[in-house]
């Protein structure tokens, strides 16, 4: 198993979480993003560096992906092309997407960017919260112990 993170607007706190997930547990880690990312030394942790552009670090992602891993991401059509390859998506703030959830997450994200596209401020997530942090730890956790 190999940990992706779609690490542009993965927050720093999130990153923190996987770094230590990663070493303690000893899974290959890469995160992947469009801008130089700092990594702190580890056999297990790299990143790469993609060139800017729409979906670059995304499509990276999807072509890197097998059957089992794991990806971080907020973005949920990353997210359904993980899900179809096999892979597990989890966002930031601890909930996992899966193929029972995953096309009405897509709906909801298309209708909002409909909106958006027609001039609605549909307005951005809530901070990440102490709280969230909290899921996403457990969640990955949970999801490590079973899976490593």
């Amino acid at each position: 198993m190999h940990i992706w993170v779609d690490a542009d607007a993965c927050p720093g706190v999130i990153k923190d979480i996987l770094f230590r997930a990663a070493e303690r547990k000893r899974i290959p880690m890469t995160l992947v993003a469009n801008k130089l990312l700092r990594t702190p030394p580890s056999p297990y942790i790299t990143a790469v560096q993609v060139p800017a552009g729409f979906d670059v670090a995304d499509n990276r992602i999807v072509h890197e992906v097998s059957a089992g891993d794991l990806v971080i991401t907020a973005d949920i059509p990353l997210a359904s092309a993980v899900i179809e390859k096999g892979g597990h998506a989890l966002n930031p703030r601890g909930e996992f997407y899966s193929p029972e959830n995953i096309r009405e997450r897509l709906a909801l994200r298309n209708f909002l960017d409909e909106l958006r596209g027609s001039g609605v401020q549909t307005g951005g997530p809530n901070a990440l919260s102490h709280n969230d942090r909290q899921t996403f730890a457990n969640q990955l956790d949970r999801f490590l112990a079973k899976c490593v």
